[in-house]
């Protein structure tokens, strides 16, 4: 394609023919599909959409001239593909692909990582051992292997499953109002 092309009244007319015979239909096309490439662009994280539906604009009218004659069928999926060209090659002209390093340094413990597990202890050993238990045995498994067990658990305590779940989740509560009051106590390290 020629970078010195310029638009001109008749290339415009003949485009506009091309999208629709009424001049009327063919502004409203241009409008329309104008619109969806703004869309389209912005979607893929385009910095300016506008800017290359317009560029997109240009290299269809560039090409109407030769093929408005011989195309077939709705203008719109040709209009997409130049974008998607256009944005492409704009992305690669933009922004080069920054390689990234090989070994990255691994991130440090947070320190209140420590504090999370000393408070979950603490409050593991103020709960009454059946319910110690239950919570252990309770969140033990994975997948299909959980609810196996969970069904098990259940049976051995004579319970059903939700009566099994609401204990659980009473439990777990309790555990987690432990847990907040003692890492607001906690001196922070």
């Amino acid at each position: 394609m020629r970078k010195n092309w310029e638009l001109t009244a008749e290339a415009f007319d003949k485009f506009l023919a091309w999208l629709h015979p009424n001049r009327d239909e063919a502004g409203k096309k241009y409008e329309q599909i104008r619109r969806h490439l703004v869309i389209i662009l912005s979607c893929r994280g385009c910095e300016t959409p506008e800017e290359l539906a317009d560029e997109t604009f240009n290299r269809v009218i560039r090409r109407a001239q030769q093929m408005a004659d011989t195309y077939e069928g709705d203008p719109a999926p040709y209009f997409i593909t130049v974008a998607n060209n256009l944005f492409y090659e704009h992305r690669s002209k933009v922004r080069p692909q920054a390689e990234l390093p090989l070994d990255l340094p691994q991130p440090e413990p947070e320190p209140s990582d420590d504090r999370d597990y000393d408070c979950l202890d603490v409050c593991m050993q103020e709960l009454k051992p059946a319910n110690r238990d239950l919570v252990l045995r309770y969140y033990r498994e994975n997948k299909q292997a959980k609810i196996d067990h969970r069904k098990q658990l259940a049976e051995e305590l004579g319970i059903g499953v939700n009566a099994l779940r609401i204990r659980a989740h009473r439990t777990r509560l309790t555990l987690q109002e432990c847990i907040d009051d003692c890492l607001t106590k906690a001196p922070a390290i």
